[in-house]
């Protein structure tokens, strides 16, 4: 699969706002959308976890082109706490419950707009990698701090 670009993010970005979803850009996808110069293979996407929205994000899924099976579906509509697609056309990690964020509304009033993108605040997509203690987190973690230095001179 292709790497993550900006076409596939303004694809979500517009297909999730006719649907009114609530999300925020999350993990290293996030981390992009704010400038930070690395890479990732699939967008991750923080989910508000209420029925409504999740029957929203559903709709607006399929409208991507994503093949959600009936349990892929039912999944997101209850906001299973991870749900991965990769039956469409680009992967697409759906979190409920990210490590490192206690309430999705706590994301919502921290997050930074860009373009038209809701993305978590950087400290938040630093907290969640911190929290997954993952390998390749632990190692991108020096870099996105550094870019947080960077990144508050220039949003400040």
């Amino acid at each position: 699969m292709a790497a993550f670009d900006y076409r596939q993010a303004v694809e979500i970005r517009d297909a999730l706002a006719r649907h009114q979803v609530r999300y925020l850009f999350i993990g290293k996808s996030g981390a992009i959308i704010l400038g930070f110069p690395d890479t990732t293979q699939d967008a991750v996407l923080f989910v508000d976890r209420s029925p409504g929205n999740g029957r929203a994000l559903v709709a607006a899924l399929r409208e991507l082109g994503f093949a959600l099976t009936d349990t892929e579906a039912a999944d997101v509509e209850r906001g299973k706490d991870f749900v991965q697609l990769k039956n469409g056309p680009f992967d697409l990690d759906l979190v409920f419950a990210p490590d490192g964020i206690e309430r999705f509304e706590d994301a919502w009033e921290r997050r930074v707009e860009v373009e038209g993108f809701p993305v978590c605040h950087l400290d938040d997509i630093i907290a969640g990698k911190a929290a997954t203690n993952r390998v390749k987190d632990r190692e991108s973690l020096p870099r996105l701090r550094s870019f947080r230095e960077y990144w508050m001179k220039r949003v400040t």
